[in-house]
């Protein structure tokens, strides 16, 4: 919450969406929950330089991050923010207490590396070249009494929950990296800051207002407050444990290692997946104020349409490697693939349609061999976002093909007929594989076609196709 929201936040956006609006048309009750990390010492820093106090700039960017969750169309159920008291503190409070019940948190002096960029201390041997791996940044030397937890005590348990899979970590060489990281011998790590360094900014510990909760055992907790934890026992158990956390994979360590751990000495049920995803790099560099290369999506939504930036982020980076912005290459997937592809098939099937003069339309089924919905499903289960979207526009570019090879409009009768039912029958289908990807856009295409987005055991051909037809716009705006 130091800053507006950038190109990576969007990419994250927009997975999660895919996954949660993928399973909805599997025919699953989806709970999405987000929200804004607020309790940190960097917050406070970045209110400082701009000289105002630091709840109101998280005021300010909580509503950035949640007004482009709207609009790049993340289907959220809960936006929590932690700096509320009434929601997320209790919730906290309680998990602290649970820890403590357990007898895995302590009190003791420590002197350490601290990050502030990642709210995290770290030993040398963590360090490259005395810095920082995430932010390239020199670590501070923190010397205080903090409250620890005793992570040690969880290494075997946690082992052996990621190595079986009770514990998916997703894609593999991930798990194999979080592995690798617990071998090395687990430390105990502090859960706590002094309340002066804190600045006073935070969830101060349970019967000791000396100290502040640490930024990251209350901000993994929103996993747990926006659904009920501390307040809404009933909402709570229909919806925990989570079916997936999605992540950056700078916070692995956080998610893998030290969630589980909080979440083992609270006696609380463990999510069952943890999917990684990879960065955005612009020019092949990572984002950073200092090259001035940050891309502002809110900014690109002024300019293109959630759906164009949507298809460009899973059509263009794989979902658990880096993959790189260029806005060259969002105009290029516009104008090749969504106006020369997927808009023009819809567009000619439509006046094909109504120019025909049927009411109706059945036929032999043509096309339906050429639509491989069993493996873009084994994409989407797998999580291979890129793949599936591939999949499902290589049927959009064989439909294409089918109109050129068929040439309907030198056809008449039942020949007409035939061919017209094979493609509206396949632009339903369209409408509904790839309503996760292009949620606008495939509400569009089935009001064009009188039909709705139901779910997946609808995409199979029917007898035939009688819905009215009213084609509208042309889905997409040629970019310049």
């Amino acid at each position: 919450m130091n800053a507006p929201p950038h190109i990576g936040h969007a990419l994250e956006f927009v997975q999660v969406d895919v996954i949660a609006r993928y399973y909805k048309i599997k025919g699953y009750d989806i709970f999405v929950t987000t929200g804004a990390d607020e309790n940190s010492l960097k917050n406070v820093q970045a209110a400082e330089k701009l000289g105002m106090n630091t709840q109101s700039l998280c005021d300010i960017n909580a509503q950035y991050f949640k007004d482009f969750a709207e609009k790049i169309g993340l289907s959220f159920n809960a936006f929590l923010r932690t700096s509320s008291k009434e929601d997320h503190w209790p919730g906290i409070e309680k998990l602290w207490r649970l820890c403590e019940k357990s007898g895995d948190i302590y009190k003791k002096k420590y002197r350490g590396l601290y990050c502030i960029g990642c709210e995290a201390f770290y030993t040398e041997k963590d360090l490259e070249n005395g810095l920082c791996p995430e932010h390239k940044t020199k670590p501070e030397i923190i010397e205080e009494e903090n409250y620890f937890f005793r992570l040690s005590k969880y290494q075997e348990k946690l082992q052996e929950l990621i190595e079986s899979d009770k514990v998916k970590i997703i894609p593999e060489s991930r798990k194999h990296e979080v592995l690798s990281f617990i071998k090395q011998g687990l430390e105990d790590f502090s859960i706590s800051r002094s309340e002066k360094r804190a600045k006073g900014w935070g969830i101060p510990v349970p019967r000791d207002n000396s100290q502040i909760i640490y930024v990251w055992f209350d901000a993994l907790g929103t996993y747990l407050t926006a659904i009920g934890f501390g307040k809404n026992d009933e909402k709570f158990k229909k919806w925990w444990p989570a079916d997936i956390h999605v992540i950056g994979k700078g916070i692995i360590r956080f998610h893998a290692i030290y969630w589980l751990a909080i979440l083992l000495s609270a006696g609380l049920p463990l999510p069952k997946s943890i999917l990684v995803h990879g960065y955005i790099t612009v020019g092949g560099q990572k984002m950073s104020k200092t090259l001035g290369n940050i891309v502002e999506p809110l900014k690109l939504l002024e300019k293109y349409t959630a759906d164009e930036l949507r298809y460009y982020l899973i059509r263009e980076i794989p979902t658990f490697e880096d993959g790189d912005f260029s806005e060259n290459a969002l105009k290029n997937r516009i104008n090749k693939e969504l106006i020369g592809d997927l808009g023009n098939l819809i567009n000619r099937v439509l006046v094909l349609a109504e120019k025909s003069g049927f009411e109706k339309f059945s036929g032999k089924k043509e096309l339906d061999k050429k639509l491989d919905l069993e493996k873009i499903l084994n994409y989407m289960e797998n999580f291979e976002l890129q793949k599936a979207l591939n999949e499902i526009m290589d049927f959009v570019k064989y439909c294409n093909k089918y109109i050129n090879d068929k040439e309907p409009w030198k056809l008449k009768g039942k020949e007409l007929e035939n061919v017209l039912y094979n493609l509206l029958e396949a632009c339903r289908i369209i409408s509904i594989i790839i309503y996760p990807f292009l949620p606008f856009t495939a509400e569009k295409i089935a009001n064009q076609l009188g039909t709705k987005i139901t779910n997946l055991k609808d995409c199979k051909f029917r007898k035939e196709f009688k819905e009215k037809i009213k084609k509208g716009e042309y889905l997409f705006k040629k970019i310049e």
